[in-house]
């Protein structure tokens, strides 16, 4: 499966943006969806994910309540909204796939077979 990133930008502290990944390629809803990022100089982290039906989400601590991942299988798209936005927001966010990740594994990047190229969110006043 390809997955393709967007949405990304510059936004102040406190506003919203929404990332969308739209997957191409594969059967999207035998995947499991996650969002990962990687800040400047750190390690990429997880952010959250979403089951192949939908409906039940994990997420980060850092994000929980702020942020929201959604999907729409008729359109081959997952989603993350992003509320609140905060400085340590600033990011390159990535979209990723997998079939096979087992729940308990959802956080592991490394159990993720497909990734999109990433999309720069700026979170600055």
């Amino acid at each position: 499966v390809q997955l393709q990133a967007s949405g990304g930008g510059l936004v102040k502290p406190g506003g919203s943006l929404r990332l969308s990944c739209a997957a191409s390629g594969g059967t999207f809803s035998s995947y499991v969806m996650a969002w990962f990022r990687q800040a400047p100089g750190g390690e990429r982290e997880f952010v959250g994910c979403i089951r192949r039906t939908g409906g039940i989400t994990s997420y980060a601590d850092s994000v929980k309540g702020r942020f929201t991942i959604s999907r729409d299988n008729t359109k081959n798209t997952v989603y993350l909204q992003m509320n609140s936005l905060k400085p340590e927001d600033t990011a390159v966010y990535y979209c990723a796939a997998d079939r096979g990740v087992i729940w308990s594994e959802v956080r592991n990047q490394y159990a993720y077979d497909y990734w999109g190229q990433g999309t720069l969110v700026t979170v600055s006043s």
